[in-house]
């Protein structure tokens, strides 16, 4: 009730957006309260998703997937 809240996310998906609007709010409290800051690191507020989409690979048709080998 105490804050307003806009924001502009720009790249990634539905799900990587609410993630990141999460993981600002929680930063952004924590920087206004430092006192807040166990309560968000005990919810995993502050961690951030270091999932990273992983290079594509010469040889291969995607970054794992290799093309249709043949026996015979």
């Amino acid at each position: 009730n105490q804050y307003d809240v806009v924001a502009r996310i720009h790249g990634g998906g539905v799900a990587g957006q609410a993630g990141a609007l999460r993981h600002g709010i929680a930063r952004a409290l924590e920087g206004d309260d430092p006192e807040r800051r166990a309560p968000l690191k005990r919810a995993g507020l502050l961690r951030r998703d270091a999932r990273e989409t992983e290079r594509k690979k010469y040889g291969l048709k995607k970054a794992r997937k290799a093309p249709q080998y043949s026996k015979r």
